[in-house]
């Protein structure tokens, strides 16, 4: 089992998914067990997230999402949605605007984490007409769909992409 560090330095955007390489049920439990494991805001977790594994809804995802086939190629994507109305309850017009969006997308960080971990891969998809996404997974109004996920087992291992230096983009306050 890699540590964490290792975790996050091998995790890459794939988009070439292994054909008839299944996720395993216990594999796909234990990634959404993390990103219920996910830090929310009051722990309210409000978010909610949808597992598509039909090919014809995974089809329609992919024509919502600007026609990126690797959303159909995938065996699982993962649809996370924020729900602003439950953190709206308690944190109102913020908790609506900002934490039910924060909430989803660490919760989807987290499970793109232990995709990683579980030696499978992922590729996160944030272009995507929220319209178009709704109706193809039936979603209800009550949530807004944030961010995708593809996933399954690689065909490729893409080089790791350059990286701003850490001077760049932090600056110290002591």
């Amino acid at each position: 089992m890699w540590d964490f560090f290792e975790t996050v330095r091998h995790r890459h955007s794939v988009r070439r998914f292994q054909e008839d390489a299944p996720v395993e049920p216990e594999k796909l439990h234990a990634i959404l067990e993390m990103a219920c494991a996910a830090p929310s805001a009051g722990d309210l977790q409000a978010y909610h997230i949808v597992v598509v594994k039909n090919q014809d809804v995974r089809n329609r995802l992919t024509q919502a999402s600007l026609d990126q086939s690797f959303i159909s190629e995938a065996p699982v994507c993962l649809v996370f949605c924020a729900d602003p109305q439950r953190s709206a309850e308690k944190y109102a017009e913020r908790g609506r605007n900002l934490y039910a969006t924060q909430d989803a997308t660490i919760a989807a960080a987290y499970a793109q984490l232990a995709i990683v971990a579980a030696g499978m891969a992922s590729t996160w998809v944030g272009s995507f007409d929220e319209n178009e996404t709704r109706k193809a997974i039936g979603l209800n109004e009550r949530f807004t769909p944030v961010a995708l996920l593809s996933v399954g087992y690689p065909a490729e291992l893409p080089s790791p992409t350059p990286r701003r230096r850490m001077d760049d983009i932090v600056d110290h306050i002591d």
